[in-house]
């Protein structure tokens, strides 16, 4: 079980400012993507695809598209790539990032990388089968969040997967000392601590889902302080289940 969370606080992150130095994001989503690998937030996100694949095969659907929304390195689509193809289903994955140097370094590892606003998708409603967003949402204040869930949910034609940061102090100093032995970036650390303590509890996210879409999400505590929300758009795709076109490739 989760420990009580602490207030949720805004904080700054130095890769939100719009000077950072270039270099500097590319050295830190790198460590993101590590700290993703070691402490769950890749696991999180895989566990809520495991059973969409798994479905998709069962349906005799042998492809499908996803899309990951500020993707940093391409590490999360390029694992559902290998979850997919272990359940027989060919997966064709979009990365989108608003930093142009991520969507180029994320090339490597995703189908297809696209630089453009999660804030207004450059894809026409239901254009892709799954759309995962991970560690993204704590970016936004809650107007902004909301606009992002919507636009979520606007593309998605199967399934929506949010994951997130738990918010707890234990957490946000188990990256703080992790950081050390693992040579992160002095912006990586700060930036740990704080994306924590801008986390989520279970029952806020649910809620922020609910009000937007109104629909019920499923939402999970998952180890290691992560929290994940999961739903079905809430409108039938306009060109019907196995229509798996996406604009802006």
């Amino acid at each position: 079980m989760p420990l009580p969370a602490p207030r949720r606080r805004r904080g700054v992150e130095y890769l939100d400012a719009p000077d950072v130095d270039p270099a500097i994001v590319t050295r830190s989503l790198s460590d993101v993507a590590l700290a993703n690998r070691l402490f769950g937030g890749t696991r999180a996100v895989l566990a809520e695809l495991g059973p969409v694949f798994a479905a998709l095969r069962a349906a005799g659907r042998r492809e499908a598209t996803l899309l990951d929304v500020g993707t940093g390195m391409g590490d999360i689509p390029a694992r559902a790539r290998d979850v997919a193809r272990a359940s027989g289903v060919a997966l064709t994955t979009v990365g989108l990032d608003a930093a142009s140097e991520l969507a180029v370094a994320s090339r490597c590892r995703t189908t297809h990388s696209v630089c453009g606003d999660a804030l207004a998708l450059p894809f026409r409603d239901r254009a892709v089968d799954v759309v995962t967003c991970s560690q993204v949402l704590h970016h936004f204040v809650e107007h902004d969040a909301r606009a992002l869930i919507a636009e979520l949910d606007r593309v998605a034609r199967m399934r929506v997967v949010v994951s997130d940061l738990r918010r707890s102090l234990p957490a946000a100093a188990g990256i703080w000392i992790a950081s050390f032995p693992l040579g992160f970036h002095p912006v990586s650390r700060h930036d740990g601590v704080v994306s924590v303590m801008r986390g989520f509890t279970e029952r806020e996210l649910r809620a922020w889902v609910r009000e937007t879409v109104g629909g019920e999400p499923s939402v999970r505590y998952r180890a290691i302080a992560r929290v994940t929300a999961s739903w079905a758009p809430r409108r039938t795709p306009p060109g019907g289940a196995n229509d798996s076109g996406a604009d802006g490739e």
